[in-house]
């Protein structure tokens, strides 16, 4: 068994700190880089990928909708152009800090409410491959398992990664249960380990209605903005590592 431990990263922006970066990115083996859009900027950018960098950690792309007062979680409606040029014109700007240190990237992720309406909406997951596609087919395109966000990436011809979540809920549907409501962010380490594991080995989650969701644990994901976001990474490691998971970067496979 193996599996990827993704954190989304580089959510600061200007004199504001958000996440715990530093104390993550020791425990993850990928990471996802907000590309200055939902939250980061250049400094921030630069500074994250030399921090992935310093820990061997592999490095992707995190756009999102241009909304930094609501990082990004707010939904937008834009047309498929407009969203396959947002998604170019972010993965562009990371990969060129990245370039500038040495750092090729590993994947793309989109982030809040443009990968959650990406995940049920076909059309808007198509403009969001295409454009990857037409960055660089090696990169791989990560998606909630069983969304259309994977099944674009397939039509698309790139590489994916279906991604689970260890301390978000889950709707019987395979949705994540939105913030608001009860259930949906998880802060208790033992309980998101356990989940992780669950998901690994039985390919499988319990949602919050007390049914189990499917899953293809391709790669583990813990936010960076969650309370104590660093213990859960490093309770996730150990339990995976315990259990005799291999924990290895998603394009290692």
């Amino acid at each position: 068994m193996r599996t990827d431990l993704n954190a989304d990263v580089g959510e600061s922006f200007g004199a504001y700190v958000l996440g715990q970066d530093p104390a993550i990115m020791p425990c993850v083996t990928s990471v996802s880089v907000a590309c200055g859009f939902h939250a980061g900027d250049p400094g921030v950018m630069r500074q994250t990928v030399a921090l992935a960098r310093e820990h061997g950690v592999a490095v992707g792309a995190h756009p999102g909708f241009p909304d930094l007062a609501g990082f990004g979680r707010r939904e937008m409606r834009l047309t498929p152009a407009e969203i396959e040029d947002l998604v170019v014109y972010q993965i562009g700007a990371l990969a060129a800090v990245a370039a500038a240190q040495g750092v090729r990237l590993q994947h793309v992720k989109p982030h809040g409410a443009l990968y959650n309406m990406a995940a049920g909406e076909p059309q808007l997951a198509d403009a969001i491959a295409r454009a990857v596609a037409s960055v660089d087919r090696h990169l791989l395109l990560v998606g909630l398992s069983g969304s259309a966000l994977v099944d674009a990436g397939h039509r698309a011809g790139l590489r994916t990664a279906s991604e689970v979540f260890a301390d978000r809920g889950y709707r019987s549907n395979g949705s994540l249960v939105p913030r608001d409501a009860e259930g949906a962010v998880l802060e208790d380490p033992d309980v998101v380990s356990v989940r992780a594991l669950e998901m690994v080995r039985r390919l499988q989650i319990a949602s919050v209605d007390g049914g189990a969701v499917r899953v293809q644990p391709d790669t583990i994901c813990v936010h960076g903005d969650t309370p104590g976001a660093a213990n859960l990474a490093r309770a996730i490691r150990r339990a995976l590592e315990e259990a005799g998971v291999a924990v290895k970067a998603m394009a290692s496979a």
